[in-house]
C-alpha cells in the first residue's frame, strides 16, 4: 500500500477515535491552552515578583518553556497515539489488520511518523503563541527535531506495555514523573547534569537550553537526542510487533 493512501485511510479513523474520547480530545488542545496561559500570565507574574520580592523570573524562562513545550508537547501526542493503540488492541482492530493489504510494519511506521510530525509542527505554533522569548526559527526547528522522536517513543511504550487504559493512566503518571526530572539538570552543578542523560528527555531539553544561551556546539546534542530516542523507539516497536503476534 502506498504511503499517501495509507495516510489518507488512517488519519480520518484517528480523528474519529480522538473525537469520541473526551480525554484525548481535551489533551490535543492542552499545549495551546498552556501557551496562552504563559503568554498572558507569566509576564505580569514576573513583574510582580520583581516588585514585591526583587526576584527576576526571566533567567528561568528556559526551564518553564522546556517543561511545557519541549517536554509536554511530544508527551501529549505520544500519549494520545498510545491510547489510540490501546483502543485498537481492545477492539481487536490490530488483529484484523494483519489480514488486510496493510503490512503491520507499515502501520507501525505510520504510528511513529504522525506524532513526530505533529510535535515538530506544533512547536512552531507554541513558541510564537507564548511570546515569552524572541522568535528564532532555527532554534525552534532544532529543538523540535530533538524533541520529535519522544512522541512515537512514548506512543509505542504505551502500546507495547500497557494492557488497557487503566494501566495506561498508571504508566502515564510514572512516565511523566520520570521524564520531567531532567528539568533539575538546568540548575545542577557543571558535570553533574550529565547524570540525567540516561533519561531521553534530557537531550532535547539540553538542546533548547544551549540554543537559548547562544551556544554553537549544539549539533552533537541534537544527534544524541534523536539517536537515543529513536533507539528506544525501535526497542518498543519490536516489542509491540511481538505483542501483536502472540
Amino acid at each position: 500500500m502506498k504511503l499517501n493512501t495509507m495516510f489518507r485511510s488512517l488519519i480520518p479513523i484517528d480523528i474519529h477515535g480522538i473525537r469520541r474520547d473526551s480525554l484525548t480530545s481535551w489533551m490535543i488542545v492542552l499545549p495551546l491552552l498552556l501557551a496562552l496561559i504563559i503568554r498572558w500570565g507569566v509576564p505580569p507574574f514576573t513583574a510582580r515578583l520583581i516588585e514585591q520580592y526583587n526576584f527576576d523570573l526571566t533567567p528561568y524562562y528556559p526551564v518553564l518553556l522546556a517543561y511545557f513545550f519541549i517536554g509536554m508537547c511530544p508527551m501529549v501526542f505520544g500519549v494520545v497515539t498510545g491510547f489510540l493503540l490501546l483502543d485498537e488492541r481492545d477492539d481487536r482492530t490490530l488483529t484484523a489488520l494483519q489480514v488486510t493489504p496493510l503490512p503491520l510494519r507499515a502501520y507501525i511506521f505510520y504510528r511513529v511518523t504522525v506524532p513526530m510530525l505533529l510535535t515538530v509542527g506544533m512547536m512552531f505554533v507554541l513558541f510564537p503563541l507564548a511570546n515569552l522569548t524572541p522568535f528564532d526559527p532555527k532554534a525552534i526547528l532544532l529543538s523540535a527535531i530533538a524533541a520529535g522522536p519522544m512522541a512515537p517513543m512514548l506512543a509505542l511504550l504505551f502500546g507495547s506495555t500497557a494492557q488497557n487504559k487503566v494501566q495506561g493512566f498508571a504508566l502515564l503518571k510514572l512516565a511523566g514523573l520520570i521524564l520531567m526530572t531532567p528539568i533539575v539538570a538546568y540548575v545542577a552543578p557543571a558535570g553533574w547534569e550529565l547524570l540525567f542523560g540516561i533519561i531521553p528527555t534530557y537531550w532535547p531539553m539540553k538542546v533548547y537550553w544551549m540554543l537559548y544561551a547562544g551556544e554553537t556546539n549544539v549539533w552533537l546534542y541534537v544527534m544524541m537526542a534523536v539517536g537515543y530516542q529513536l533507539l528506544v523507539t525501535i526497542v518498543f516497536a519490536q516489542r509491540l510487533h511481538k505483542v501483536l503476534h502472540q
